[in-house]
């Protein structure tokens, strides 16, 4: 039987049998021997027995529960960031052949952990050289650009396709550090540096940035919330994803539309919405839009590259916050980002 593979296990059942056995034979011997008073000391016999198993399982499972402790203590202090702590497992039986199962799945993650982090180390080392390398020669090209546009200004045709390479490049640029800023969000590279941030101050900083387009193209940006209500993020990066969402309002949007950038806090979350009303986003593309270099077959934008909101979407999701959307076609569409606020918590 498995069950008495383990040591002390076995030495509880021969202490319970050993005791039944001489209860029987002690019981026999009284009977067969016609002592007086038999039954009186059958009895005694009987409790001293019951006493004795009551004994031996009360030992058996101190034991047990000071084992299951101790493993307790040691797989919390694993959790707790100690990844050196293993539970004795130097016996047989079902629990310590389950706590030799919890020590090799122990080793797996703390394999699998190094592995992650040598990649990570890879991958920060790659990000840094492919940065450098893809940054001197763009620089480089917008030079030469500039240089053609200053010598080519009494030659349209040249001016125009100058002109055209300067917006490719500027494309290039934008997808190199997109997916630069996209990597090292993964990789685990980049340090936010949070601190508690008025989302009131963050939106206007945003309005300004975008105001001379969207006069230029005919529209509104409108900001709507309590100036009183605060965010622990890193403030650079959440402009960062509120201003793709504004963005990308602004190139679904005909003149005269509204993108409007609201915020509000309930008890532990504090929530930001961008609202348009512009063209909206087909239901095929729903639950694709925030994939890289997704495209939908139903847009007109032809400029964008398919970054921005899987960008915004990793920023959201390193300050451990949801981003939702809801669209309906031809009417307009609402991002839902939300935090959780620690001082509310």
């Amino acid at each position: 039987m498995k069950i008495l593979a383990n040591r002390k296990i076995k030495s509880l059942f021969v202490g319970i049998l050993s005791c039944i056995m001489a209860f029987i034979l002690i019981s026999a011997a009284l009977v067969i021997f016609d002592i007086g008073n038999a039954a009186y000391y059958i009895i005694i016999c009987g409790v001293c027995m019951g006493v004795v198993i009551l004994l031996l399982c009360y030992v058996y499972f101190k034991e047990q529960h000071k084992i299951m402790e101790s493993a307790i203590a040691q797989i919390t202090e694993y959790i707790s960031g100690n990844k050196d702590v293993t539970i004795e497992c130097n016996d047989e039986g079902e629990l310590y052949r389950l706590f030799h199962e919890v020590n090799s799945l122990v080793a797996i993650l703390n394999a699998h952990a190094e592995n992650e982090k040598s990649a990570k180390k890879f991958l920060r080392n790659t990000i840094s050289d492919i940065s450098h390398q893809l940054k001197t020669p763009l620089a480089a090209l917008n030079i030469y650009n500039g240089l053609i546009q200053d010598e080519a200004k009494e030659i349209p045709s040249i001016q125009e396709f100058s002109q055209l390479s300067e917006q490719e490049l500027d494309r290039i640029e934008t997808l190199v550090q997109n997916l630069l800023k996209i990597t090292k969000l993964d990789a685990g590279t980049i340090l936010l540096e949070k601190s508690l941030e008025n989302v009131s101050e963050i939106a206007e900083d945003i309005k300004k940035h975008f105001l001379f387009r969207a006069r230029q193209e005919g529209k509104e940006i409108c900001l709507s919330g309590n100036e009183d209500i605060s965010l622990f993020c890193d403030r650079n990066w959440i402009t960062e994803a509120i201003s793709n969402l504004v963005k990308n309002a602004l190139d679904h949007t005909e003149k005269g539309g509204v993108i409007r950038i609201e915020w509000r806090a309930f008890t532990s979350i504090v929530q930001i919405t961008v609202t348009d009303n512009g063209s909206g986003i087909h239901p095929e593309d729903l639950h694709h839009i925030f994939k890289r270099f997704y495209r939908s077959r139903f847009s007109k934008d032809t400029q964008g590259i398919g970054l921005g909101l899987s960008l915004t979407k990793a920023i959201v999701e390193a300050h451990s916050g949801t981003i939702e959307v809801d669209s309906t076609l031809g009417t307009g569409t609402s991002f839902i980002i939300n935090f959780l606020n620690p001082t509310k918590l």
